[in-house]
C-alpha cells in the first residue's frame, strides 16, 4: 500500500494541486509551455491562470461538473493569450474527474458534449484555415487532451465496477457458505439428538424402570436391605441423567440455539442431592463447606460441581463402600475444592491419561478452561483429588 493510498481524498486533492503548480511554473520558467508559436504573455497572467485551475484541480472530486464548467474561462482566457502546456493539462484532467467522479447521466454527458465540442473545433479549424496540417495539430489537440482523459476515466470506472461486483460476489458467497455451514450443524445436532434418544436415553429409560420396578418388589416383600438404598440410588441417577439427556436432546434438536432455561447446568447449590444420592447408596459422605454459593462467578460454581461430581463417582466405582470427605472453602483468589477417601482404589488416575480416564481428563480440562489447577493421587493412606479454581474465572472462555 502506498503513502498517498493512506491519506484522506482531501489531503491527496490538495497535494496533487501543490505538486501540478510546481510542475507549471517549472514550464514556465523553462519556456516550454506554449503549444503555438504565439507571443508569450506576461508571467504574474500565467501564475495568476494556473492558480485558479489549481483551485478548480483541489475542488475536482467533490464537485466534478462545476469545476469543469468553472475551468472553461481560464481555458478561453489562456487560449486567448496563447495556449500554454499547463492550463491544457489541468483543463484535461477536469474532464477525466467529471467523467470518473459525476454521478447517473453526467458522466456519459459530459463525455458526449467534450467530445462533441472537439470535433466542432477540428472541423471549424478546418473551415477557418483551409490548412490541412492546421486541422492534423487540432485533431492530435483533441485526441490528447480530450479523448485520453475520456477514455482514461471510462476504463478506471470500468475496473472500479468490476471490482465492486467482485467484492459484493465474494461477500454473497461467503454468506451462502456460512448459511451452508448452520444447516451441515443443524442437521448434525438433530442426528446427534436422534441418536441420544434412540440409544442412551432408551437405556437410561430401562434402568429407571427397572429399578423402579424392583424397588416395588423389595416394599411388598417388606425387606429392610441395604440392597434398596443401593437400587434407590441407581433409580434416582437414572431419572437424574435421564432429565439432562432430554434437556441435551432439546438444545441439540433446537434451531434457536441454547437457551438459558433450556441448557442451565447443575450448580453447587444441587451438592446436597448428589450427596443425599451416594448416601442412599450406603456411602458415608461427610461435606465440609465455607462458602457462599451465590458469591461464585457461574463458571466456578458449575465447573466445581462438575468435578466434586466426577470426584465422587470414582471414589464410589473405585472404593465402593469407603467413606468419602469433601472439603470446599474460599481463599483469597480461588476456590479450593478437596475430595478424600481411604485406600482401595484400582488403578492409578495420576497416570498419562488414556480411553478409561475420561474423568480425570474432564476435571483437568474444566479446571485448565478456567485458569485453575487439579491434581489427584494417593495422599495419607487413600485418594484425594484437589482443585483451585480462580475467583475471577467469570472472564475465562
Amino acid at each position: 500500500m502506498s503513502y498517498l493510498s493512506t491519506l484522506s481524498a482531501t489531503t491527496r486533492d490538495a497535494l496533487i494541486a501543490v505538486f501540478v503548480f510546481a510542475v507549471g511554473m517549472l514550464l514556465y520558467l523553462a519556456g516550454l509551455d506554449t503549444i503555438t508559436d504565439a507571443p508569450k504573455p506576461a508571467l504574474p497572467v500565467r501564475m495568476l491562470l494556473l492558480v485558479v485551475m489549481c483551485l478548480a484541480t483541489f475542488l475536482r472530486r467533490r464537485l466534478p461538473v462545476p469545476m469543469l464548467l468553472f475551468g472553461i474561462g481560464p481555458l478561453a482566457i489562456d487560449f486567448a493569450l496563447g495556449p500554454s502546456v499547463p492550463i491544457w493539462l489541468l483543463f484535461s484532467d477536469l474532464i477525466y474527474a467529471a467523467v470518473l467522479y459525476a454521478r447517473g447521466n453526467l458522466p456519459r454527458l459530459v463525455a458526449t458534449s467534450c467530445a462533441t465540442l472537439a470535433a466542432a473545433a477540428i472541423l471549424a479549424t478546418l473551415l477557418v484555415t483551409g490548412d490541412w496540417r492546421s486541422t492534423v495539430l487540432a485533431a492530435a489537440l483533441a485526441v490528447a487532451f480530450v479523448a485520453t482523459p475520456i477514455w482514461w476515466a471510462t476504463t478506471v470506472y470500468s475496473h472500479k465496477a468490476i471490482a465492486d461486483a467482485e467484492r459484493i460476489r465474494a461477500q454473497a458467497m461467503s454468506l451462502v457458505a456460512e448459511l451452508d455451514l448452520r444447516a451441515a450443524v443443524t442437521e448434525e445436532r438433530k442426528t446427534m439428538a436422534r441418536d441420544l434418544h434412540d440409544v442412551i436415553a432408551g437405556h437410561l429409560s430401562a434402568i429407571a424402570i427397572q429399578s423402579e420396578a424392583t424397588l416395588g418388589v423389595l416394599a411388598r416383600r417388606s425387606t429392610d436391605t441395604p440392597m434398596a438404598g443401593v437400587i434407590g440410588s441407581i433409580r434416582a441417577e437414572s431419572v437424574n441423567a435421564l432429565q439432562e439427556m432430554r434437556t441435551m436432546i432439546g438444545l441439540l434438536s433446537s434451531d434457536d440455539g441454547p437457551t438459558d432455561d433450556l441448557t442451565a447446568p447443575p450448580r453447587l447449590a444441587q451438592l446436597p442431592l448428589l450427596v443425599d444420592a451416594a448416601r442412599a447408596a450406603g456411602i458415608t459422605v461427610r461435606v465440609h463447606t465455607t462458602i457462599d454459593d451465590a458469591a461464585l462467578p457461574s463458571a466456578v460454581d458449575q465447573a466445581a460441581y462438575r468435578i466434586v461430581q466426577e470426584a465422587l463417582t470414582n471414589a464410589m466405582k473405585h472404593a465402593p463402600g469407603q467413606p468419602i470427605d469433601i472439603d470446599m472453602h474460599t481463599e483469597a483468589t480461588a476456590l479450593a475444592i478437596a475430595v478424600h477417601n481411604p485406600a482401595g482404589l484400582v488403578g492409578n488416575l495420576a497416570a498419562p491419561p488414556t480411553g478409561t480416564q475420561r474423568g480425570l481428563v474432564t476435571m483437568r480440562e474444566r479446571a485448565t478452561a478456567l485458569g485453575g489447577t487439579i491434581s489427584a493421587g494417593p495422599d495419607a493412606g487413600g485418594w484425594r483429588v484437589v482443585a483451585r479454581l480462580p475467583l475471577t474465572a467469570a472472564q475465562v472462555g
